[in-house]
This record gives C-alpha cells, sequence and structure tokens, in this order.
C-alpha cells in the first residue's frame, strides 16, 4: 500500500513540476520556425511567391493611376503584403495541419502531458514570426523598386501594427478551422489554395480595386483580405489614392470592426470544427 501511495505522490509531484502553457507553447513555436527552415523549399516558395508576383504584375502594369497621385505599380505593394500576411497564416496552417491531422501526429500530441493550447501557441508563434519576415522582405522591394515611402508618424506606424496584428489573427484562426475540411491532407492544398485564391482576384490584390464589379466587393467585403488590402493602402500610400476606394475613403472604423469580428468568428469556428483525429479514424 506503501508502495501505490509514494508512486502516486511521485506523479503529481512530477505533473506540478511540469512547464505551463505558455512556456510549452513557446518552445513549441521554437521546433515550428525550425522545422519549417529547414524545408527549405517551401520556406523559399512561401516568401518568393508574392515577391516573384509583385515584380509581375508591377513591371506589367506601370503606369500613373488616373487622380490617384500614385503609379500601379506602388498599388500592387500593400496589396501583396496583405496576401502574403493570409498565405503565412490561413493558407499555411490551413494545409499543414490537415496534413498533421492525416499523419496522426495531432492524435499523437493529444496522447501527452502537452496542454492542448501550446499547440495552438506554437503555431501562432510560427505564423508571427513567417508573417514579419514576409512583410520586412515585400517593405524592401517595395521601397527600393516601387517608391514606396515608409510611414514617418507614429500613429500610421501604430494603424499598421493593429491591421497586422488582427488580420494575421483572424486569419490564422479562420486557418485553423479550414483545416478541418479537407477528407485527407493529400487534399488539402486543392480545398486551401481555391477559395483564397478567388478572394485575392475579388479583393483588389491581382486587379485594382476600382476596376472589379461592385457584386464582387460586396461579396470579397464579407472577408479580411479585402480589409487588410485596404488598410494597408492607407498606410503605405498617400491620402489622394483614396479616391480608388469603393467608399472614397480608408475606412479604418469598418477595417478594425471587420477584422475585430473575424478574430472572434475564427474562434468561434475553431471551437466549434477542430478536430484531432481525421475522419477516417472514427
Amino acid at each position: 500500500m506503501t508502495t501505490v501511495t509514494d508512486r502516486l505522490d511521485s506523479v503529481r509531484t512530477t505533473s506540478a513540476k511540469l512547464p505551463g502553457a505558455w512556456r510549452l507553447g513557446l518552445a513549441r513555436g521554437g521546433l515550428e520556425v525550425r522545422a519549417f527552415f529547414r524545408q527549405r523549399e517551401q520556406a523559399v516558395f512561401t516568401f518568393a511567391f508574392p515577391i516573384v508576383f509583385l515584380f509581375l504584375f508591377a513591371s506589367i502594369f506601370s503606369d500613373d493611376v488616373e487622380g490617384a497621385g500614385i503609379t500601379a505599380s506602388q498599388l500592387y505593394v500593400p496589396a501583396m503584403i496583405a496576401a502574403g500576411i493570409m498565405s503565412t497564416s490561413f493558407q499555411s496552417l490551413g494545409i499543414s495541419i490537415a496534413i498533421e491531422r492525416d499523419q496522426k501526429q495531432l492524435r499523437r500530441l493529444r496522447g501527452t502531458p502537452m496542454p492542448p493550447a501550446a499547440y495552438f501557441l506554437g503555431k501562432v508563434w510560427l505564423v508571427l514570426v513567417t508573417g514579419l519576415l514576409e512583410t520586412a522582405a515585400l517593405l524592401l522591394v517595395g521601397t527600393v523598386f516601387y517608391d514606396i515611402d515608409l510611414p514617418t508618424g507614429v500613429g500610421t506606424w501604430l494603424t499598421f501594427g493593429w491591421i497586422f496584428v488582427l488580420g494575421l489573427t483572424g486569419c490564422a484562426l479562420l486557418g485553423i478551422a479550414i483545416s478541418s475540411v479537407p477528407k485527407s491532407g493529400q487534399s488539402a492544398t486543392s480545398v486551401v489554395v481555391l477559395p483564397f485564391l478567388v478572394l485575392q482576384f475579388i479583393s483588389g490584390v491581382y486587379i485594382a480595386i476600382d476596376t472589379i464589379p461592385d457584386w464582387m466587393l460586396n461579396i470579397s467585403a464579407l472577408f479580411p483580405l479585402k480589409w487588410m488590402c485596404q488598410g494597408l493602402r492607407g498606410v503605405f500610400l498617400p491620402e489622394s489614392a483614396a479616391v480608388l476606394e469603393q467608399a472614397g475613403s480608408w475606412e479604418y472604423g469598418r477595417i478594425a470592426l471587420v477584422l475585430g469580428a473575424w478574430c472572434i468568428g475564427g474562434l468561434v469556428l475553431c471551437l466549434l470544427t477542430f478536430k484531432w483525429k481525421s475522419r477516417r479514424d472514427g
């Protein structure tokens, strides 16, 4: 009886010494980041894709935008930054988590003492690091090659900060939620990339916002990408460019409202849909 009691006390002591979810999440984030950069092809493709598309579209469409005081090349820079943020969060998590679930990695993790929150915190650190690096790379290209002026006021940088944080958070939560849709890891890319590609065309990433039909803009307004593009245009383009927007202004209040709503709605979707096992496992 004494032996059993001693063993139970030992288990309790060991459990009490386990790190908390925040510390484990930070460690998990480090593992996620290292694993991401060890897959060199994936890392190069992730960072190079929006930069290559920026070069392509900015080279093809480089004329002045009438009445806006900017060139078409400058118009693409903030749009590609928004697309890059969504790519490193929504697309990356939607595909990677679906593959991890299909390979039973999530099921094995769920069976360990690690708190579930630590797994998601690790993903948050991953998308934060990759999102910041992607944004920095696109800003470097934009300032060097396309005459984008970086903001000089603290208020403008704060605006950039909350758009970045809310946009990244909402897209990451949406990516976690959509990861439960694919039936297998093999189909994850098709399921996630298609809606993301459509959103890029109707949200003003590849096509100037003033040439997109209103009904398409109304559909894109239901999702975060359109508002991220609009907000970042307000940050990095002169005030004269606001005439190109559907409402003729940057609408920062509405941007904050929509992105904030997606953060809350995305969290609810995750809680309702996330599964540690694939549907094939029962």
